[in-house]
């Protein structure tokens, strides 16, 4: 199986990144963008054959390293390989 994560700052939380880029988009001439927001991707192999019990898990590693639940939000999707 395949887990997905995306990563995102909570609203609110300050994205000086996501500012760069905007600044960067419009110094190209790309007009209209009123704003960005970057965050992380992460793909992940995994040996579990229950779709739910691999989200669970992920779901767990998510909390405890993947991502900082303080200032950033998570979603785990799963897929077969």
């Amino acid at each position: 199986m395949k887990a997905h994560v995306h990563i995102t700052l909570k609203n609110g939380v300050l994205d000086p990144q996501g500012k760069a880029i905007s600044n960067s988009l419009t110094s190209l001439g790309f007009d209209g963008v009123e704003g960005v927001r970057q965050g992380k991707f992460i793909e992940l192999d995994l040996a579990d054959s229950d779709a739910e019990v691999a989200k669970a898990r992920v779901s767990k590693m998510c909390e405890k390293l993947l991502a900082n639940t303080v200032i950033e939000n998570y979603t785990v999707e799963i897929s077969e390989s």
